[in-house]
């Protein structure tokens, strides 16, 4: 089991009586509250298994003869050799609490977006370190923003890349590093807290680790049944697996410029779509179906109300399309209605069709789903459907307490009472989540943007989908956004994969002092 858990509220029993009591504020007493050695070990051990990661494109790239094998064997050793000059900080028999489990959450994603940027600069065709962490950042935040105006000009290898960091942030590092690196089990629930996305992060078995082991096979499994049925019908193994990765971590990139609008064949579309939807459900209900208790499906609150978004969104989507003369092919309609919307919804960002060339109310809707998200638990982006279900409730409640001002009514969700904490964090998220999509709206209209551009900019971003609307386009892309547009998208993008908190928590000046 992990260790005991400390709120930063709580002091350190390691440290001396007088350390304890300690509020100074000068310089010298912050970093103290932090233990940076073990954060840095840790992220360390992580980033030794991701330079063994970058040796699949190069192995890749020596097989096939496929090109930038050099770049990816510098890449791997750099990444090796910083991953074991910081794990040498690290000091094993210290704890790991909240304050530590919260700074290697979101250090280790900019260590890998970093480290993970090297191939994009030393391949061909190169690009600069701004567009290079964009792209790796967006990979690993499973946004799927892109800054490559020809996709098809990279090489294999640097495709198979991509691919790797949306599937390896998809389910998350750290939840694989807790499955896969014994020494991470020492305040390895802490660090699944801060990581895993949804108002809730509840463990599927006693042991952390066991839970990290179910949700990564559940994910395996997913991925390979996805890659086997795109083989199957048609696609080359190479793209298949590219895009099997790419589905099932929710991430949206593509080897085609044209994205899956590229495959003419509905097969590919239907089962891409279910991917997805399988992607945007809570893992913990694919444990469940692997244990026979297929009923949990039907009762679960947060599933039905997913699946009722899909179905009504897609409905709409198609019966205006098809009023309007968009469409004449009813069985069209209905396959890029729901693609698209399951790809929305889920924050995957695949594209079949350019939806700004639906009607209008349309683009809106798809620009509230950029907002729903999927399912807590999920490899999916944006609010997350249990929240919005929170909310609703909560409103519920109060409208009956205009009318009955002295009952005491219990909102429930799937028969489990909910606490005053669980409401007050959900309404923390969503304020802090409406206030970041308004700042960065704003920073984004000053780099020059109009307000649809950088509105859907920051929703896609923050939400980690991908496309939007207007310069961002589903057939444009992020290459005309300024150097400080695409650093603030990048910092949205871990922002909205890390679900605000664990990023915020940094800047906040009593996190790293007593």
């Amino acid at each position: 089991r992990s260790r005991i858990i400390m709120t930063p509220s709580q002091p350190n029993p390691s440290e001396p009586p007088s350390e304890q009591g300690s509020k100074l504020l000068s310089v010298s007493h912050w970093f103290k509250a932090v233990n940076l050695a073990s954060v840095f070990g840790i992220i360390g051990k992580l980033l030794i298994g991701l330079s063994f990661t970058m040796c699949i494109p190069l192995g890749y790239s020596i097989i096939f003869s496929a090109g930038d094998w050099q770049a990816f064997t510098v890449s791997a050793v750099a990444t090796l050799l910083v991953g074991l000059l910081l794990t040498r900080l690290m000091d094993p028999s210290q704890e790991i609490y909240h304050r530590e489990g919260f700074a290697v959450v979101a250090l280790v994603w900019v260590f890998f977006s970093i480290c993970g940027s090297l191939p994009y600069m030393l391949a061909e065709p190169h690009h600069s370190f701004t567009d290079a962490i964009f792209e790796t950042m967006s990979g690993f935040t499973t946004t799927g923003a892109t800054i490559f105006t020809d996709i098809a000009s990279h090489s294999r290898p640097i495709l198979l890349w991509r691919s790797i960091t949306q599937w390896l942030g998809g389910m998350g590092i750290i939840v694989l590093g807790i499955a896969i690196l014994p020494a991470l089990g020492i305040g390895g629930m802490q660090l699944f807290r801060a990581e895993v996305p949804g108002p809730t992060s509840d463990k599927l078995t006693p042991r952390i680790r066991d839970t990290a082991m179910i949700l990564w096979k559940a994910y395996l499994l997913l991925t390979f049944i996805c890659f086997a049925l795109l083989w199957g019908f048609g696609m080359e193994p190479f793209y298949a697996v590219c895009h099997a990765l790419c589905a099932l971590s929710s991430g949206g990139f593509s080897p085609h410029n044209e994205s899956i609008a590229y495959y003419e064949s509905s097969v590919i579309h239907y089962i891409l779509i279910g991917a997805m939807f399988m992607a945007g459900m809570n893992f913990a209900l694919h444990y469940q179906i692997s244990r026979g208790k297929l009923g949990n499906l039907f009762k679960d609150t947060e599933l039905r109300i997913f699946f009722l978004v899909v179905i009504v969104s897609a409905g709409v989507i198609c019966i205006k399309t098809l009023s309007l003369g968009v469409y004449s092919d009813i069985p069209t309609a209905i396959r890029d209605s729901l693609f698209t919307t399951v790809a929305i919804v889920t924050t995957t960002g695949f594209g079949t069709v350019d939806f700004e060339s639906w009607p209008v109310v349309s683009q809106f809707l798809i620009l509230l789903l950029m907002f729903t998200g999927g399912c807590a638990g999920s490899t999916a982006g944006g609010v997350k459907i249990i929240r919005l279900i929170i909310l609703f409730k909560l409103l519920s409640q109060q409208i009956q307490k205009l009318f009955h001002p002295k009952a005491i009514i219990q909102l429930r969700v799937d028969h489990q009472v909910l606490s005053s904490e669980v409401f007050l964090s959900v309404l923390a998220f969503l304020i802090i989540y409406i206030t970041s999509f308004g700042t960065g709206t704003l920073l984004m209209t000053s780099t020059g943007l109009d307000i649809v551009s950088a509105a859907s900019a920051t929703a896609s971003c923050l939400g980690n989908i991908g496309p939007g609307l207007g310069a961002v386009g589903p057939t444009d892309n992020y290459s005309t956004i300024t150097t400080f547009g695409k650093w603030l998208l990048s910092f949205l993008m871990l922002l909205g994969r890390l679900e605000l908190l664990t990023v915020i928590v940094l800047f906040s000046p009593s996190f790293w002092r007593r």
